[in-house]
């Protein structure tokens, strides 16, 4: 059944982005931007009810800094939200990252029940990834983004809640937290935010310039005048002047800054042994992924040097079975593959085996800072001092 869900949404994909043509797929192309034109009245009415008061935004007494996106997925938001949290922590602030833990899934009951005897525990509490040391759910009760956000960040609190109000509050009154990240919080309009910081991909700013459905936009690109703050990722150092001018044209105070997601080492899944990114050239690998740009991590891969005899893409956030991966290593060592190749954020929902015959390495991906890195060092400085929720 889950194969079968993937399946759908992966073709409703391919019709959005137009990669399917015939009759059927033109037709539920009109038909999505039918829909397209409805979701953005309800986008409108939702934010004009919530700048009017209508519907109530809650402040809890702490700094939240809100990091989200214009689009769907695919901006590489969870290296940014983790070098934030990292940086902010080390400017003295205990920080706690609130997240929604897409695709994540409640803990079993009788677990849930166990777990109430915790200190600090109760049965309605948020699911907590991480109290700021070791990790005290897996990666499928998590969520696979918060999971490796509480596995890289040591000395950082993570929550999984869909109502962040509460996960907010939880965090501040029982574990200390005193500043709270968001993440994918742009559209979380329910806890107000006192800084919005937006991710946009350099490769598709505003997807592709439709919204759901017939898109990628979960509001229209003017909304980007509600950020404080915009990033632009995935850069290579080439001339961004006409993104930077529409960007001025939706946005004419916030700061812009330029990264990129450099490749640092390749990590095994299984014993954690590193090696450098050196060990790629010329080496042959099979390539697993389950993202929303797997062609942008495989040609990465290529540029790194390595020869890519093998790719298999599944939908984004996929959870692997043992199955799924004894048969692409089957299929590998017949290829004479030398090793297989992930992301971090696969790599979370990739079972371990122990004995393969060829082994699996992530690729450990960080942040690097292109241009206007005075300006990020400014921004964590202003978020660190900060005091106020307003």
């Amino acid at each position: 059944m889950r194969r079968f869900f993937e399946s759908l949404e992966q073709a409703a994909i391919d019709i959005i982005l137009e990669r399917r043509g015939g009759k059927r797929a033109r037709l539920l192309r009109r038909i999505l931007l039918l829909l397209s034109y409805l979701y953005r009245r309800v986008v409108d009415v939702r934010l004009a009810l919530y700048r009017s008061c209508t519907l109530r935004q809650h402040l809890i007494g702490c700094p939240v800094i809100s990091i989200g996106n214009l689009t769907m997925g695919g901006t590489g938001k969870t290296p940014i939200v983790e070098k934030l949290a990292r940086e902010l922590t080390e400017h003295g602030r205990r920080v706690a990252i609130l997240s929604r833990g897409y695709k994540s899934v409640p803990k079993p009951f009788l677990q849930l029940l166990f777990s109430v005897t915790r200190k600090h525990q109760d049965f309605f509490a948020p699911r907590i990834v991480s109290e700021g040391g070791a990790l005290l759910l897996d990666s499928r009760t998590a969520g696979d983004e918060p999971f490796m956000l509480a596995k890289n960040l040591k000395k950082v609190t993570v929550l999984v809640d869909r109502d962040r109000v509460k996960s907010g509050l939880y965090a501040i009154k029982h574990l200390g937290c005193d500043l709270l990240l968001l993440d994918d919080g742009l559209q979380y309009l329910k806890l107000r935010h006192r800084f919005d910081v937006v991710l946009i991909d350099r490769e598709a700013p505003f997807g592709n310039e439709f919204l759901i459905p017939r898109g990628t936009l979960r509001e229209p690109p003017e909304n980007l005048r509600r950020a404080t703050h915009i990033i632009i990722t995935k850069c290579n150092g080439s001339d961004l002047t006409s993104l930077h001018e529409r960007i001025r044209r939706l946005n004419r105070t916030a700061e812009i800054i330029e990264c990129s997601h450099r490749a640092v080492e390749l990590c095994n899944i299984v014993t954690g042994e590193t090696l450098p990114l050196s060990h790629l050239q010329d080496l042959k690998i099979g390539v697993l992924a389950g993202i929303a740009s797997p062609e942008s991590f495989e040609q990465g891969l290529r540029n790194l040097g390595a020869h890519l005899l093998l790719t298999q893409s599944y939908a984004d956030h996929h959870r692997y079975s043992r199955k799924e991966i004894n048969r692409f290593v089957q299929r590998c060592i017949r290829r004479n593959a030398s090793m297989i190749l992930t992301t971090e954020k696969d790599a979370v929902r990739i079972p371990r085996l122990t004995e393969l015959g060829i082994p699996i390495y992530y690729l450990r991906i960080e942040i690097q800072i292109l241009k206007g890195e005075d300006l990020w060092n400014r921004m964590v400085e202003r978020f660190a001092a900060t005091t106020s929720s307003l």
